[in-house]
């Protein structure tokens, strides 16, 4: 998925214990690899994630596999427990597209396409809002359950001797006492010190905390005001409030707070931490506007959060970010506004900022074509939006991005504005088809295009199609 967060936001994870690779682990071993697989996955999935993330999570994965098949799998009484081996004897449809694994709680999502809810839940609360499976855009991301599979599956399970162990907590990361003192103790030098020194050594170890552990975010839900509070330290404190890598260490803090999935409602709702942000993103070092960005991103994996974010004023900025921004400030500004402008309100704000225009120059330069196309898809429903988009030469722009980008997905991209373009616009066909007689790329996308993309080039080439008939008509009749 183009749109996940550049920043590294995790730290360097700890290699698995030798031990996690002997069959077959103990139960409670089990349960310790399914909670460590669960922070890998939200870990790769919230981006920035390097290979030793995935070599570590497919090593969990392989382990918790044969601790399922080697343990919990359990016949009728006398029968020997089934082997690793016939774990291919699962039918497909019963397994989960992300985990490969046997469904507990099967889901369907607005694309038809069906997850066991643990891992489809952690893939939307890292932000993403396409289908895994098909990479549509989903509207939104209500999960209903597959009782018709879920039976099915139970029914297998009962003829199979195959015994499912119980469902899972979404959230299990509830803290233990010694992570709320460790906590507590930071945060009262950070709002009580009289040491200006001391409080930016306990910002910078709240944010090192905060990154190492998945287990320290989960703070927050017992400390639902802490981030009005710190930001309120820092404004009342002339030793903090100017201080460029004090910013940078609380947008941070923030950012990876926001990655532990209840505190996205929590830092929502928060008066002051929003805000915050988006005034980091206008005034702060390019550090500080990029992870400002990162947060955002993260955050507007909520609907309600989007509407604040947009309400606020953040889209404009993060525009100028993704103008004059570094490489990586871009991609964190990119993700977070196609993230905002999935809902509608916030495309309107968007084009007033000026994204149709910034976007349309960055493809002709070949600057972040993936992602400022998948922007302008998503906003080319709307007829105004697209009549910005033809103002700028955006039938000329799609037409170079269909011939030169290797990405089958911008190529589609490409195909969605410009079928927008000629519905909207039917004088625009005359231009595509000089185009498409000297290069053929309509055809060619026709043919081995994604199947989107082929419904879309098919259609341009019929519209195509009936207006040069029809001019070759009125051409008879007025003879």
């Amino acid at each position: 998925h183009p749109f996940l967060p550049t920043q590294r936001l995790g730290a360097r994870i700890p290699r698995l214990p030798p031990e996690m690779a002997k069959p077959p682990p103990a139960e409670e071993e089990a349960a310790a690899l399914r909670r460590r697989l669960r922070r890998l996955v939200a870990t790769i999935t919230a981006g920035g994630a390097g290979a030793e993330a995935f070599d570590e999570a497919a090593a969990a994965l392989a382990a918790l596999r044969e601790a399922q098949v080697g343990g919990s799998r359990k016949g009728a009484p006398g029968e020997e427990t089934r082997s690793a081996n016939e774990a291919e004897s699962v039918p497909a449809q019963f397994l989960c597209p992300i985990s490969s694994k046997i469904m507990r709680d099967p889901v369907v999502v607005e694309s038809g396409q069906t997850y066991d809810r643990r891992y489809i839940a952690e893939w939307f609360s890292a932000g993403n809002q396409m289908c895994p499976q098909t990479q549509q855009v989903l509207l939104n991301t209500t999960l209903v359950p597959n009782l018709l599979i879920r039976s099915l599956i139970a029914e297998w399970c009962t003829e199979n001797g195959f015994a499912l162990s119980p469902l899972e907590n979404q959230e299990e990361d509830h803290t233990c006492n010694s992570e709320q003192r460790t906590f507590d103790e930071i945060f009262n030098k950070i709002t009580s010190s009289s040491n200006s020194t001391e409080r930016k050594q306990a910002i910078k170890g709240l944010r090192l905390l905060t990154k190492r552990s998945s287990e320290f975010r989960a703070v927050l839900e017992e400390r639902p005001d802490s981030i009005s509070q710190m930001t309120f330290a820092r404004f009342s404190n002339p030793g903090l409030q100017n201080d460029p890598q004090v910013v940078e260490d609380m947008v941070t803090i923030i950012l990876n707070f926001s990655l532990h999935d209840s505190n996205k409602k929590i830092i929502g709702d928060d008066p002051e931490a929003i805000p915050f942000l988006i005034w980091a993103l206008k005034s702060g070092d390019m550090g500080s506007r990029s992870n400002s960005a990162a947060a955002i991103f993260t955050l507007s994996a909520l609907d309600s959060n989007k509407e604040k974010i947009g309400e606020l004023g953040a889209i404009e900025p993060l525009i100028d970010l993704l103008e004059h921004g570094s490489i990586i400030a871009k991609k964190d500004a990119a993700s977070a506004i196609f993230n905002l402008c999935m809902l509608h309100e916030n495309r309107s704000i968007a084009t007033r900022g000026g994204i149709v225009d910034v976007a349309i120059r960055a493809i002709g330069d070949q600057s972040l074509v993936e992602e400022f196309l998948a922007i302008l898809a998503l906003l080319s429903s709307n007829y105004d939006m697209v009549e910005l988009m033809i103002e700028f030469g955006g039938a000329t722009c799609m037409l170079q991005a269909m011939r030169e980008s290797e990405c089958k997905r911008s190529k589609e991209n490409a195909a969605v504005v410009l079928f927008s373009i000629c519905m909207y616009n039917r004088a625009k066909l005359k231009e595509i088809e000089t185009d498409e007689n000297t290069n053929g790329s309509l055809a060619s996308l026709a043919q081995n295009g994604t199947p989107r993309a082929r419904r879309k080039a098919a259609a341009i080439l019929e519209m195509m199609k009936k207006t040069k008939n029809m001019h070759m008509h009125n051409r008879h009749s007025s003879c």
